[in-house]
């Protein structure tokens, strides 16, 4: 899935993929190609971004705070705008159709759904009331409704013994498995994933990347998640980008990229020779590859 590097290798930022990539893989779901986004009319934050997701897969997006991810996928979903915030360079096509011109509703009815960092339920609706919220798009009936809600319950048994509860008095857990029921609701055939470790404890993340991974196995939902937490999100997706200042500066597939040595020295804090402290890791970031 995606390029078919044996190895990650660095790449100059924004560069795109090469015609001869391209022709050897198959098309995307999703094709990212060479993105610029400026906020303000002044803040260049996304620099040439490129990326693929196939259909079926699970791709994650990995980097520090303030790289770029939540800015990569509010790029996908067309919510840049409400931060005032542009595309101003390059193209996104989903499935062959070109979609970086269309407003968010449009894409939810084309089967793309985020997830937002920080998961926001509405606190004062009940768990299933929020479930319910997600349907809101679809021309389905009252019986098709409910098979799909009872079918997101047999994904979250709690959110099932928690379905009268307000939303805003239930745990991180509970409402990260709540937001990502309310976008299932959608009938998604893809789901952008905004930091879904962010705060919670590590059992709870563990349960929720294991749902997304019987999700994308029964289901067949693509997703692309944005995770700090590279360890956990290189152990569940099929194949990750790296993204540094706004540009992506390495990718490979999920196995390549958690045997690499720079990805294992600057992300997981692990070198060849052990751990290094904190005041060693940052010395030697100086002397990244990708940025000479």
């Amino acid at each position: 899935m995606g390029p078919a590097n044996p190895l990650p290798d660095p790449l100059p930022g924004g560069r795109e993929r090469s015609s001869e990539t391209v022709s050897r893989a198959p098309a995307p779901l999703l094709d990212v190609n060479g993105i610029e986004v400026i906020y303000n009319h002044v803040i260049l934050v996304l620099k040439g971004v490129s990326l693929q997701v196939p259909e079926g897969g699970i791709v994650a997006l990995l980097g520090a705070n303030g790289a770029g991810k939540t800015t990569t996928l509010k790029a996908v979903s067309n919510l840049l705008f409400a931060e005032r915030g542009e595309v101003t360079k390059g193209h996104i096509h989903l499935a062959g159709e070109r979609i970086d011109r269309l407003n968010p509703s449009e894409l939810v009815k084309r089967g793309v759904i985020q997830v937002m960092e920080g998961r926001h339920c509405f606190g004062h609706l009940t768990v299933e009331d929020n479930l319910l919220t997600g349907a809101y798009s679809r021309r389905a009936s009252r019986s098709e409704i409910r098979a799909d809600l009872e079918k997101v319950y047999g994904f979250f048994p709690r959110l099932k013994q928690r379905r009268a509860a307000l939303a805003g008095f239930t745990s991180g857990g509970e409402q990260q498995m709540t937001a990502i029921g309310r976008a299932l609701m959608a009938r998604p055939r893809m789901i952008l994933l905004d930091e879904p470790s962010m705060g919670l404890a590590p059992q709870i993340v563990e349960e929720i990347f294991e749902i997304v991974r019987g999700l994308n196995a029964t289901e067949r939902v693509s997703f692309l998640l944005a995770e700090q937490n590279t360890m956990v999100a290189l152990r569940f997706a099929d194949f990750g980008y790296i993204l540094e200042n706004g540009r992506v500066v390495m990718e490979g597939s999920a196995e390549s990229l958690s045997g690499n040595e720079d990805v294992k020295e600057f992300y997981l804090g692990i070198s060849s020779g052990g751990r290094r402290s904190f005041r060693e890791v940052k010395h030697y970031r100086r002397r990244k590859r990708w940025l000479a």
